[in-house]
């Protein structure tokens, strides 16, 4: 199993954006689909964005994330990126990556995940 630590997270006001960093290690991003999920308290892991391991294909789990959130994956850095713009209290959540297949199958340990804190 690969190895990730996520950081870029914080506590910042609504409309502010902030880059959140996925950096891998045991694995090669490149090889995976990967993705970045979050969690709320009291709420079940969801998917927030998910790029193919070419880049080509990339998926958004709602509109209001598509207009706002960009994924990239720097391959060279094995690091997986989320910027957010205009985040809204609603964005407030720890926040994962990891690989994303529809067996559901990870193929990296989860990190400790970056803690995103959007005050209104």
């Amino acid at each position: 199993q690969g190895q990730l630590d996520e950081s870029g997270g914080g506590l910042v006001q609504a409309g502010s954006s902030l880059r959140l960093s996925c950096a891998a290690s045991g694995r090669n991003i490149s090889d995976y689909n990967m993705a970045w999920y979050r969690q709320a308290p009291g709420k079940e892991r969801e998917i927030v964005a998910s790029i193919s391991w070419s880049g080509a294909n990339i998926n958004y789990a709602t509109y209001s994330v598509k207009h706002r959130f960009t994924i990239i994956r720097d391959n060279a850095k094995n690091t997986l990126y989320l910027q957010m713009n205009s985040l809204e209290p609603e964005d407030t959540a720890m926040y994962y990556c990891n690989s994303v297949y529809p067996n559901g199958r990870y193929y990296f340990n989860w990190g400790p995940g970056t803690q995103v804190t959007v005050s209104s």
